[in-house]
């Protein structure tokens, strides 16, 4: 049986459209998923959307809309950019279908049984921007308004609500924490939570009854479950919770949630212990990216700068897009948005480095070899350093992803392509067929070989590029994995090859300016 992968985004708020800032997080995710599809898991990837609460009761109205046909339409805005983005996702949530409200409900009722919920009053700071409370010391008044630390505007209210008993989890939290250092990542983050939890917990209201848009509390229809206790759930409904199924079995608790350092409190302090205080596992790690920004500023659709990620695809293509993404930024930082910097990455790492690697490569197969694999001599040392250092890759590769350092692991890759790209110019293969023809095909299987390990291990990155990769090498669809990056499964020669044809274009400026917003 093959080991399995639970891998999830955050469900996104259905309070407007996707931007850039959502694609990031499901792109990280969908190439996790396609690494450990390739390298032997079984993998269960979900993503949806988050569509109570409060801002989405708000804006369904200013839309003319009752809530449910608003987060509808939202919704599917969402799915319309999964499927252009090419994301992998195996199921997408939706917190308003009714195996869900079953699920949150189910939570709440083992939290309850167990305890851990009492109702009270709660009296405090409240944000509808942020749909949550905060302590006096969280907010500042500036200009006659107060403003909680995202930027919010909080209004003092008084509400009945039930209430989690967070402050007597502040003991198990850490030490849960130190028996599991890799739960938080990257490391900034995980110090960020603990002096958070170190800094005292204080109980956490849990319902509302100041709007009716939201799931139901269990036996009080007068009030309905916090947003975030409702939406974090969604793991857990995903696979078939609350009957413990062979899906719930195999694949919870999830092995990596992937999510905005903003909402890494709620993932890292509330969820673990709403999980142990419902007597189930916490997942097994919460990595916390960082923003994407425009002019200085985080990208948000509150601010007004958002970037249009089909707008991305549609001037520089989709796996340009993709590997800029993935490539440019170390993921756990900040990252500037800059067209010029797509641009840069779509000349020199997929144009002149990899672009020209295969081109000139399968060129010279096709004219010299007849468009078949050629069938080589006796390697030397040269071409036995490349081969090692391409089969080293998946090593090094592998670790870094699991570390989600995509960037790391790109670099690595283009590593070795530049090195194969040294290995054509040193070697000059045009120049040995009149002088050694056995040696040219040495040198070109070599190469072909190459590529074929590179071709496979970008597949996560760019899938449609790699896919016509390999095409251009005759590699069989069910020989793609990365258990075929082995000696033994090299490329066979006098295999017949197709017409090459070029995969990575050089960028040519259209007419008209992109339109990002």
């Amino acid at each position: 049986m093959s080991p399995t992968y639970y891998i999830t985004t955050p469900i996104y708020y259905v309070n407007d459209k996707p931007h850039i800032g959502h694609a990031y997080t499901s792109l990280a995710c969908d190439v996790m998923a396609r690494f450990k599809r390739l390298d032997g898991y079984d993998v269960m990837f979900v993503t949806g959307t988050d569509e109570h609460g409060q801002k989405v009761e708000k804006a369904s109205l200013a839309a003319d809309l009752d809530p449910q046909s608003f987060t509808n339409i939202v919704s599917q805005n969402f799915w319309d950019l999964a499927c252009l983005m090419g994301f992998s996702q195996d199921d997408f949530i939706r917190t308003t279908e009714t195996r869900h409200i079953a699920a949150a409900q189910s939570l709440w009722c083992l939290l309850r049984n167990n305890g851990h919920i009492y109702l009270d009053y709660y009296e405090g700071w409240y944000s509808i921007n942020d749909e949550t409370f905060y302590s006096e010391a969280d907010v500042k008044n500036l200009a006659g308004q107060h403003i909680a630390p995202t930027g919010a505007i909080v209004e003092r209210v008084k509400n009945p609500s039930y209430f989690f008993d967070l402050s007597r989890w502040q003991e198990k939290l850490l030490a849960f924490y130190e028996a599991n250092p890799n739960f938080i990542a990257p490391e900034s983050r995980r110090n960020e939570v603990i002096g958070f939890v170190k800094g005292g917990l204080r109980d956490l209201s849990i319902s509302r009854t100041n709007f009716k848009w939201g799931i139901p509390v269990p036996d009080d229809e007068k009030h309905v479950m916090y947003v975030w206790l409702d939406a974090l759930t969604n793991y857990i409904t995903a696979v078939d919770f609350p009957k413990v199924t062979s899906k719930y079995t195999q694949y919870w608790p999830a092995d990596l949630h992937i999510i905005g350092k903003d909402i890494l409190r709620f993932h890292a302090v509330y969820w673990p212990a709403f999980l142990m205080g419902a007597g189930l596992e916490p997942p097994k790690r919460v990595f916390a990216h960082g923003w994407w920004t425009n002019d200085g500023k985080k990208i948000s659709k509150s601010i007004g700068n958002v970037i249009d990620p089909i707008a991305l695809i549609r001037t520089y293509g989709l796996d340009p897009v993709r590997y800029y993404l993935m490539r440019d930024v170390p993921f756990g930082s900040d990252g500037h948005f800059l067209e010029p910097s797509i641009i840069k990455r779509m000349t020199s790492d997929l144009s002149n480095d990899i672009g020209n690697l295969i081109q000139r490569v399968l060129s010279m197969v096709a004219k010299n070899f007849a468009s078949t694999v050629p069938i080589p001599g006796k390697f030397t040392s040269e071409d036995i350093a490349l081969l090692a250092s391409a089969n080293a890759l998946l090593v090094v590769v592998r670790r870094h992803f699991d570390n989600q350092a995509f960037h790391k692991g790109l670099e690595e890759i283009f590593y070795v392509i530049k090195y194969a790209n040294k290995y054509v110019d040193d070697h000059a293969p045009w120049a040995l067929r009149k002088s050694d023809y056995e040696r040219m095909a040495t040198v070109l299987y070599t190469l072909v070989e190459t590529i074929r390990y590179i071709a496979v291990l970008l597949q996560p990155i760019m899938p449609t590029s790699c896919a016509k990769m390999l095409d251009q090498l005759a590699v069989p669809v069910n020989a793609r994995s990365f258990n075929q990056l082995a000696t033994k499964c090299r490329l066979v020669p006098g295999t017949r090859l197709p017409k090459p044809e070029s995969i990575f274009p050089r960028w040519v400026e259209p007419r008209g300016v992109l339109d990002i917003d």
